[in-house]
């Protein structure tokens, strides 16, 4: 068993697509049509074209808004990305203008960072020592 797809709920795919693909990096991998206005619309690692997929998940469920709210209030980041070094994506990212929460910190061996993703969401940023 693996982990093949998962999803962050965004409030505008077009703006979740930008953001994830122009200033993270993602590539766009599915992009199908559902219903009038929604998609099926995933990204993947340009380093792992076949790995896991993350859905840009439309955010119309009523329980969502509580959901990201709750979680954005606690500083709990709803997904969480490996990167090689986290200073240098934070400088990176920082640049093209990402927001950070959590500037990078040391914990032990793991270092993390936590930006907002313009989408309603708190992603966390991590590595480990090679």
């Amino acid at each position: 068993m693996k982990i093949h797809l998962t999803s962050v709920f965004v409030d505008d795919q077009a703006m979740a697509e930008h953001f994830y693909t122009e200033i993270l990096g993602f590539v766009k991998k599915h992009d199908v049509p559902v219903g009038e206005k929604d998609r099926w619309l995933t990204v993947v690692s340009p380093d792992e074209p076949g790995g896991t997929e993350l859905l840009l998940e439309p955010a119309g469920h009523p329980a969502v808004r509580t959901y990201r709210d709750a979680l954005a209030k606690d500083g709990i980041p709803l997904a969480q990305f490996a990167v090689d070094d986290v200073r240098a994506e934070y400088e990176r990212l920082r640049g093209l203008g990402v927001r950070f929460v959590q500037e990078p910190l040391e914990m032990g061996p793991v270092t993390t960072a936590v930006f907002d993703d313009t989408c309603g969401n708190l992603i966390q940023i991590a590595a480990q020592p090679q």
